[in-house]
């Protein structure tokens, strides 16, 4: 057992004992922050977002730590390193709420639940923009509901994930029962993402009636992973969305990012639906890659609109159409989309 004075924690994905999150509870039931009040992390360059800058050789320690199955125990960091905390983060814990307060200045990921079930973050505005600032991060959690939030991040507004390699695989936990609904995301990767930390798996997501699109955000949906980190994405529902000015995809599922097909794992997606979503601008409507060996499955897109720049890429994926239009014109083959 560990006399470690820091909290047990992940950090991108990896179990760590580290700075404790400024708001963190462990194991705990029936728990709640709530107001109408702020939440001010006081991060800033000269302090917690300076440290972007200065925590590969940190991280590149945990990865190999966790690759190697050094005990938790022994991956202690805090002092003397630069692995950066959570802002709000229960662990572990069961019927969790976060409702009406504001969040601004979060030294990293700003609301993280992680190995939580029965989480409902309602009516909270996240407005931190520092480096890799997600806004919600939601990591091998059950029966969440996000609901009326407004989010301005310095990275996903909403990130889905499961776990990072051989932690992943080890703890082996999926993100799952997810409801997304009323919410406006505006800045600045992905509005809602999942991955790149999917090795657990993530299933069962449903988004609606949201209001996505700033003049700096990338993607609508944005499914990221490789053979390194492997895992799945399935039954993913997106409905009843309006979404404009997307420097990028509408929708980007790409098995290629980061280290790309060098690993040993295989991952896989599928069963995604888009319904009702009209898209006012982006850059392209899709960037699809799978690999030949795991194809994206069953991707739907049904009564969409799309308003776009250029064309779409689309490799090793299966997709279907039912009524949609791009620059008012009606696709009915993939080959249509390039």
């Amino acid at each position: 057992m560990t006399t470690c004075p820091w909290s047990k924690t992940r950090y991108e994905g990896l179990e760590v004992y580290n700075y404790s999150p400024l708001i963190y509870a462990n194991g705990c039931t029936d728990i709640a922050v709530t107001g109408s009040g702020t939440l001010d992390g006081q991060a800033g360059w000269d302090s917690w977002w300076g440290w972007f800058h200065e925590c590969d050789e940190d991280f590149a320690q945990l990865r190999q730590q966790a690759c190697f199955g050094v005990p938790l125990a022994e991956r202690v960091y805090g002092d003397g390193y630069h692995l950066r905390s959570s802002f709000v983060q229960p662990y572990d814990c069961t019927n969790v709420l976060i409702e009406g307060v504001t969040i601004v200045r979060s030294p990293f990921w700003q609301v993280h639940p992680v190995l939580c079930r029965n989480v409902t973050v309602r009516d909270v505005v996240i407005d931190s923009q520092g480096p890799n600032n997600d806004g919600i991060d939601l990591e091998s959690c059950r029966s969440v509901l996000i609901r009326g939030c407004t989010i301005n991040a310095g990275d996903d507004c909403i990130a889905i994930k499961s776990g990072r390699e051989a932690d992943g695989l080890r703890v082996n936990v999926p993100s799952e029962d997810i409801l997304i609904e009323r919410c406006v995301l505006r800045v600045k990767y992905g509005a809602i993402t999942l991955g790149s930390d999917l090795t657990g798996g993530i299933r069962n997501v449903f988004v609606r009636d949201c209001v996505i699109g700033g003049p700096s955000l990338y993607f609508g949906l944005y499914i990221k992973t490789n053979s390194i980190r492997g895992g799945f994405a399935e039954n993913v529902y997106l409905r009843d969305l309006s979404i404009s000015n997307l420097t990028k995809e509408v929708v980007q599922c790409n098995f290629f990012r980061g280290e790309g097909e060098t690993g040993p794992l295989t991952p896989s997606v599928r069963n995604v639906e888009l319904r009702n979503v009209t898209v006012h601008r982006a850059r392209n409507a899709l960037l699809l890659r799978g690999y030949r060996r795991s194809p994206i499955e069953d991707f739907r897109l049904i009564d969409c609109s799309f308003t776009v720049d250029a064309p779409s890429t689309v490799q090793h994926a299966e997709l279907i159409f039912d009524n949609v239009t791009v620059n008012g014109r009606r696709i009915t083959d993939v080959h249509q989309l390039r």
